[in-house]
């Protein structure tokens, strides 16, 4: 049987979790053999992945129950608090970051066997840096806020371990030690924008925010497959929760149209949605009846017996008259 996204997130974010784990247990390592106090800062950092990395794995596990009484909409937004905790776990790391990098500019620590302590970090860096662009692409291709929160996670965590390489290959050749405070400060600072990064898109999904990537494509694939009997399409509105989507528009169809023939346009309509968005699409539509001869200038239908005006234009749909509320006759 074929993995729908649902399974296929859960698996990848279980993955996430178990390589987190690991990857936190190799920087302990470093710092056991390095007295690094940069190195444990990083480790303190991975904490948060397996933090966050469990987190996302509830999200994602309770986000593809379907959906119930109590949650008729499914529970997909569990996602957006997943992803906003992950946000303010890497705020928080940030700020832990800088702090302890400050610390470290007033005592600088004794550094030890800087070469086994680089080659363990770096093998980390590869590692999650690898793993964060795949969630990132999974996240993407599969609609799941809480993969790309955690691919970012990742990834942000990464910009960390490559401050602090950075600050250990110069403190090898050097012997400066400030230098390893001063890129964990910058790469501290990166970890908080992309902290912030993360809770502005989730605020956004928790306000229903249009996301323009989505509707616009939405909207190229109805321009590009207009059947004949779709008169016209408004007051389209489009939410995303989770790996779910639910739409709801007004499609204006001949007058005369029975019940059999109307529905008979909505459920190309469903059909063309639901086959372009490899994922859970739910789909409603009001039916009005077109109004001549205004509607006629703008209806494609070549054999309708109540044409009242001569076809002048073809209607091309965009964001504006979408997602407006009236007939565009």
């Amino acid at each position: 049987m074929m993995e729908n996204a649902a399974q296929l997130n859960i698996r990848i974010q279980r993955l996430v979790v178990a390589v987190s784990l690991l990857l936190f247990f190799a920087k302990i390592l470093a710092y056991w053999i390095t007295h690094s106090v940069a190195i444990l800062t990083d480790a303190l950092e991975s904490t948060v992945n397996v933090l966050t990395g469990f987190t996302g794995l509830y999200s994602l596990i309770v986000s593809a129950r379907p959906r119930d009484g109590n949650h008729p909409y499914g529970h997909g937004k569990v996602e957006l608090v997943s992803a906003s905790f992950e946000g303010l776990m890497i705020i928080g790391a940030g700020i832990l970051i800088v702090y302890e990098a400050i610390l470290n500019l007033l005592h600088p620590p004794r550094i030890d066997s800087l070469d086994y302590g680089i080659y363990l970090v770096s093998f980390t860096a590869v590692v999650n840096f690898a793993l964060g662009a795949y969630c990132i692409n999974q996240g993407h291709k599969n609609n799941s806020i809480a993969l790309r929160s955690s691919g970012k996670h990742l990834q942000s965590d990464t910009y960390t371990t490559l401050g602090i390489i950075v600050g250990l290959i110069l403190i090898r050749l050097t012997g400066i030690t400030w230098i390893d405070s001063a890129s964990a400060i910058l790469f501290g600072s990166i970890i908080l924008f992309h902290g912030y990064g993360i809770i502005r898109q989730t605020v956004s999904g928790i306000m229903d925010e249009v996301n323009m990537d989505l509707i616009q494509q939405l909207i190229q694939l109805l321009n590009d497959h207009k059947e004949q009997g779709w008169i016209d399409l408004h007051n389209l509105r489009m939410m995303q929760f989770g790996h779910q989507l639910h739409l709801d528009c007004h499609l204006t169809v001949p007058w005369y149209c029975n019940v059999a023939t109307a529905q008979q346009s909505v459920r190309a309509l469903e059909n063309l949605v639901a086959g372009h968005y490899k994922q859970s699409v739910e789909l409603f539509v009001h039916i009005d009846p077109c109004k001549p001869p205004q509607a006629c200038r703008i209806c494609e239908v070549t054999n309708c017996p109540e044409r009242q005006a001569a076809f002048e234009t073809r209607l091309n749909w965009t964001f504006d008259n979408l997602t407006q509320n009236h007939h565009h006759e």
